[in-house]
């Protein structure tokens, strides 16, 4: 596949410096770039390896539109960047049809061009849009509803009567429709809790590899439109995401919270249950979150707590043993302090 650097800068809305008719068949970074791939730059530790990078042609900002090289002028060079990306990617290879070694349940209704690889199961009642794509391995249990263009990696389970939407993306080994835990502690042990609710997953969404979305106790576990999750997240019962957020690896967030739109959910982040985090809240790495946060907050730390805080206590903390020590050598000197006056008020 090959384009000039001409249509890459007209798909890109950005500004040519450089011979329109230049091939680029690929991209790839900095210094791997050959001379017939583009390359990026958006930050100035990539920016001083450009003389020495044999790429043909630069993405860059307008920070660095003096580079005596091809570029394409951009605002967002890292958006670019994916934009062209997608225009090299190689397509997804599906099976052409139906596989004879997939089973399809009574009752099951296709779209069109509808792609079911070998060894996959299909039960009974279970609804495919357009251009659905399941690969090998997949389990897509009853009342299934799975809509257009959707892409399903091998070995993913999908509960029965859960939604999918449309336009959505499930990585290899995710189990979406579990069920929640829910269990009444007793003398004799545990009695559980039917899970009757569902899953529902809106349009657009990504979904990592080995994540587990739990089914809810009653009504549904809800991922909202354009949410993006790394791999291995837990959703417990009854959580709701709200649009576009964006939860990275390793979260897990208990049951019947609620997650506003467009917050993220940095790596191993815990997040208890019935809680509330309000639209575009941010929490960073390993943080633990045990109480409602209201809107456009950033938290840091286990037990969570405001961002600047959160900075303020880190800087302290190398300090303690010094400050500890200095205490210590203080109590001994009030101490020996009080002993002498002590003696010189005794009679």
């Amino acid at each position: 596949m090959k384009h000039t650097l001409g249509e890459l800068a007209a798909l890109l809305g950005g500004e040519l410096q450089g011979p329109a008719d230049l091939y680029i068949e690929g991209i790839a970074p900095i210094d791997q770039a050959t001379p017939r791939e583009i390359t990026f730059i958006t930050q100035r530790r990539f920016a001083r390896l450009a003389d020495q990078s044999r790429a043909a042609a630069f993405i860059v900002s307008q920070e660095y539109a003096r580079l005596a090289r091809p570029l394409i002028i951009v605002a967002h060079p890292y958006l670019a960047y994916a934009r062209v990306a997608a225009l090299f990617a190689p397509p997804v290879r599906r099976w052409s049809g139906i596989s004879d070694l997939a089973y399809l349940g009574p009752d099951v209704a296709l779209g069109q061009e509808v792609s079911i690889a070998p060894l996959v199961f299909i039960g009974a009642g279970v609804r495919l849009g357009d251009r659905v794509t399941i690969m090998p391995g997949c389990v897509i249990n009853d009342e299934v509803r799975i809509g257009a263009d959707t892409l399903i990696y091998p070995n993913v389970t999908i509960g029965e009567r859960c939604t999918v939407g449309e336009r959505c993306i499930i990585h290899s080994g995710t189990v979406i429709g579990s069920d929640g835990f829910g269990f009444v502690p007793q003398d004799t042990g545990h009695v559980k809790i039917p899970q009757l609710g569902t899953v529902v997953i809106e349009d657009d969404v990504e979904i990592g590899a080995n994540c587990t979305i739990d089914r809810g106790a009653l009504g549904a576990t809800r991922v909202g439109r354009g949410v993006k999750t790394d791999n291995l997240v837990h959703l417990a019962h009854n959580v709701e995401v709200g649009e576009y957020s964006v939860i990275v690896a390793q979260v897990g967030v208990s049951g019947s919270t609620k997650l506003g739109k467009k917050v993220t959910l940095a790596g191993q982040v815990g997040v208890t249950g019935h809680i509330e985090l309000g639209d575009g809240v941010q929490v960073t790495a390993q943080s633990g979150v045990y109480h409602s946060v209201l809107p456009g907050q950033t938290l840091s730390g286990s037990p969570a707590r405001p961002h600047w805080e959160w900075l303020k206590i880190m800087g302290h903390l190398p300090k303690l043993p010094d400050l500890y020590k200095r205490l210590k050598q203080l109590e001994q000197k009030v101490s020996e302090l009080s002993a002498r006056l002590k003696q010189e008020n005794e009679p």
